[in-house]
């Protein structure tokens, strides 16, 4: 068993994903008299960013905000940002996105193997990532209903988010409670 394993090594081991964000997403609830459309004040400029993100079951975050594709030259120095920030060996899991399965990525978690080991998981299915949840809390409480003017003030907007979600280990731990994750806490 993967747990196992890592606790013999002392590594940690951290769930990853990535995602788009855009200065037109809506969420929550938003009300109107009676008869008339809701409006959603925007500046109808459409503009978005891209993060990657990656937690713990102990409530280690680590995150990138950027513009741009995510690639696979992204994701390789989102690995070395991580071996950077974080002591110690670190199992790595993400899901078959193309950036997780190319040749740079293979490439990093070799080079770093005495450190890092990325581990795939079959196919794409997201309900059993634990960092989706925190994906659905940037996208409803870190964008909320704010409405970006710039794609600068949108990534500014994301990062104030994830620092503060860094500070409050509480929260994320309690993301892998939810019952379809439970088995990764």
């Amino acid at each position: 068993m993967l747990a196992r394993q890592a606790k013999r090594e002392h590594a940690a081991i951290y769930w990853g994903d990535e995602m788009g964000l855009r200065s037109d997403h809506a969420t929550g609830t938003s009300y109107a008299p009676g008869g008339h459309t809701p409006v959603i004040r925007a500046t109808g400029q459409r503009f978005g960013c891209n993060m990657i993100s990656a937690i713990t079951n102990k409530g280690a975050l680590a995150f990138m905000v950027f513009q741009g594709k995510f690639k696979a030259p992204v994701f390789a120095e989102f690995m070395k940002r991580l071996l950077k920030q974080m002591d110690g060996r670190i199992y790595l899991i993400v899901d078959g996105h193309p950036a997780h399965r190319s040749g740079a990525a293979t490439r990093v978690a070799a080079r770093y193997s005495s450190r890092l080991r990325l581990i795939r998981m079959p196919g794409y299915c997201p309900e059993l990532n634990p960092d989706e949840l925190l994906n659905q809390d940037v996208k409803t409480n870190g964008l909320g209903k704010s409405r970006p003017t710039t794609r600068t003030d949108l990534m500014a907007t994301v990062r104030r988010h994830l620092y503060r979600r860094q500070k409050q280990p509480q929260l994320i731990t309690n993301l892998f409670r939810e019952q379809h994750v439970r088995y990764a806490a």
